[in-house]
């Protein structure tokens, strides 16, 4: 196969040695890259401890990275979750896959555990492994600031140190691999920091049918209003449906108590833009370039962070907001988890946050101390320790974004058949409900959602496996990115062919998952959405999920994804599937 350098570097941290591997190109075609490839590293071990030193941690680029494929930046990381226990991957942007792929390698497996705090350094061929004990304690930015000249930086902050179960690996400073705990898993390795550079030119077998393909997309992305208009992500960042989910009164507000924030017209990307002033900035490849950076340097939150330090906390300071993003990229946790976290607390000690207290309780879970100690392990484990594990609004131990699944009901359905935990963009049915993309659907219906959520699962294992952006399928489709795969890959691919290897990766994830014990009663929502109602208001009602059609919907999801009724693989299914050799 073309595009590929079919490298896999091995790291073992206990030894302190490395090879690289040779991949059998009948591998890569059957499991794209990415987040397929990775899981291939991690399915024997997922049985292991999270922090066993066997346990893998990886890294995987896609067949398009380093190419000029639109949005074909990004990398999977993929390891164990400490948060769930389930499988944790999350898709990174930045630069740091595209190097890897200027260096020669498609994808790195790092084992083992270093005895001292150490950093991994990579130049084109050269790989080496340097003690980092004077670098314990520092926070990502320094960290960023220290290391960028030696190409891209993967590190963790001192959350990772310290032992909290939502920390994150973060990328070039502001990108990160944040959901179910990967920087911990990072830790437990004694593994600080990565740092890559790569100067080669990845090999590409049409370079003219590449082009052709890449215009395409730039195209149907030109004419996607949710992309490029005036409040789409080009102009506003993911920051743009803080209004939409606001006006459709579905934020989450007081740790889910309610579904409706009053202050959220002064806290949405328009008032942060008055406030900050910013710039734009993203990924390799990427032109829409989503994320903001203030003039006064301050790196702005995205939409799930905005709402979850605003809404979910019953927070109205816009400072206090930008105030806790830059405390957990720095300290290197995820947004998400903290913010959920300190709703789950806030209700259980009846009491609300002042902006000192947020900024507070987020440095004393970053450094370990006083009530950061037992907020660090996440939101359920806290709320179980005081005895009332339903006040945490999760799934598989993940905390929820910012959807209220009361306001979408697909979404409800996404949550929990999610393989990490209470997760937004394993099949983002916010697409169709809300923005309304490829074709609308009725937010309130769990009617035809079963599917709807399973194919769209399909698609975004693939999407992760090329690693890509989803944002760009707001616009064009597997078709043009079939093309692309096929010009730089010389594979004659279709759309219908990655569905298909996005079904075998998605299933495979699930029977991880199995083997590590998880069953249909982990494919659940908290008790909360069942009995209380949303926010109604402005002609619209929010009322309780009907369990009984929700319980129905669940199971027509495993009948479509071929799991038996306590939602493990059918031996059947796993056959048709030709994974057989997973048994």
């Amino acid at each position: 196969m073309t595009g590929r350098w079919g490298r896999i570097l091995l790291i073992d941290l206990s030894s302190g040695q490395y090879r690289f591997e040779r991949l059998d190109p009948d591998i890569c075609r059957f499991w794209i890259g990415g987040k397929g490839l990775a899981g291939y590293y991690l399915f024997p071990e997922m049985t292991r401890s999270w922090n066993a030193p066997e346990m893998p941690l990886v890294f995987m680029t896609g067949p398009l990275t380093g190419t000029l494929a639109p949005a074909s930046g990004r990398i999977c990381v993929m390891s164990k979750s400490p948060l769930t226990g389930a499988i944790g991957d999350c898709s990174v942007g930045g630069s740091f896959g595209w190097h890897m792929r200027k260096a020669g390698i498609d994808g790195i497996v790092i084992s083992g555990k270093s005895q001292r705090l150490c950093g991994i350094e990579i130049s084109d061929g050269s790989v080496s492994v340097e003690d980092a004990g004077s670098l314990s304690g520092a926070g990502t930015d320094e960290l960023y600031g220290r290391l960028k000249e030696k190409g891209a930086v993967a590190c963790t902050g001192p959350a990772a140190e310290h032992g909290v179960l939502f920390s994150s690996i973060m990328v070039d400073g502001t990108f990160a691999a944040g959901r179910g705990g990967l920087g911990l898993v990072s830790a437990s390795k004694n593994l600080k920091y990565i740092t890559v550079r790569g100067t080669g030119t990845v090999p590409v077998h049409d370079k003219e049918k590449l082009r052709i393909a890449s215009e395409d997309i730039r195209r149907l992305v030109a004419a996607t209003p949710a992309l490029t208009g005036e409040h789409g992500l080009q102009n506003c960042g993911t920051a743009a449906c803080y209004d939409l989910i606001s006006c459709r009164r579905m934020m989450p507000t007081a740790n889910f108590r309610r579904t409706f924030f009053g202050p959220a017209s002064a806290m949405n990307s328009h008032a942060f833009s008055n406030a900050y002033k910013p710039e734009r900035y993203g990924c390799k490849a990427c032109h829409i370039l989503c994320k903001r950076i203030g003039e006064d340097g301050i790196h702005l939150p995205e939409f799930e962070t905005m709402a979850h330090f605003s809404a979910l906390i019953e927070n109205d300071d816009i400072k206090a907001v930008a105030a806790a993003n830059t405390i957990c990229n720095d300290a290197g946790m995820d947004t998400i988890s903290a913010g959920a976290t300190l709703a789950c607390f806030s209700e259980i000690r009846g009491e609300r946050l002042t902006p000192d207290r947020i900024t507070g309780l987020l440095l004393d879970i970053a450094f370990g101390q006083g009530e950061g100690k037992k907020l660090g392990q996440g939101s359920y484990l806290f709320a179980e320790s005081e005895g009332c594990p339903e006040l945490s609004m999760s799934v598989k131990g993940m905390e929820l974004p910012g959807y209220d699944p009361r306001g979408a009901y697909g979404m409800s359905l996404g949550y929990v058949t999610s393989t990490r935990g209470a997760c937004h963009l394993r099949a983002y049915p916010i697409s169709h409900e809300i923005l309304r993309k490829p074709v609308a659907t009725d937010r309130f219906s769990f009617a035809g959602k079963a599917r709807i959520v399973k194919i769209a699962e399909d698609m975004n294992a693939v999407i992760d496996s090329l690693t890509a952006c989803k944002f760009f399928f707001f616009g064009c489709s597997l078709e043009e990115y079939a093309s692309a795969y096929s010009a730089v890959t010389g594979t004659e691919t279709s759309a219908q062919d990655l569905l298909a290897a996005g079904e075998r990766i998605y299933f495979r994830d699930r029977m991880m998952n199995a083997k590590c014990g998880f069953t249909s009663e982990d494919d659940d929502l908290p008790p909360r959405f069942f009995s209380e109602a949303g926010s109604s208001g402005d002609g619209i009602e929010i009322p309780p999920i009907n369990r009984q059609e929700f319980l129905e919907a669940r199971y027509r999801y495993y009948r479509v994804r071929g799991l038996d009724q306590e939602g493990c693989p059918l031996r059947s299914k796993v056959l048709e599937l030709g994974l057989e050799g997973l048994l």
